[in-house]
């Protein structure tokens, strides 16, 4: 998925069935390690280079990479014939227990 905007130029894949690797370049390094953790903990393979008008603030980048993924999980996931999941889980974090429904 390629998004294009005044502030921002992002290029984003993703492979639901990858390995969890992930090739992250946003210019900002928490947004890389955040995505780069959903890469890794979800297995899904998650490549954004991103180049964003970043001398003004992190506001665009974020906002701009966040609409490309979205748009290429909507992509990757097609027309979502015969998906049926549904789960729960608990995840310890450092000082925190995490829980999804």
């Amino acid at each position: 998925e390629k998004r294009e905007t005044k502030e921002t130029s992002i290029e984003a894949r993703v492979m639901l069935d990858g390995t969890g690797k992930a090739d992250i370049a946003t210019g900002i390094g928490f947004l890389d390690h955040m995505l780069s953790a959903l890469a890794k903990h979800s297995r899904f393979d998650i490549f954004v280079r991103c180049k964003g008008d970043l001398y003004i603030d992190d506001h665009h980048t974020t906002e701009d990479v966040g609409l490309a993924l979205g748009t290429a999980f909507d992509n990757a996931l097609g027309n979502r014939s015969g998906i049926a999941r549904f789960g729960s889980a608990f995840c310890p974090l450092d000082e925190a227990l995490s829980r999804a429904v």
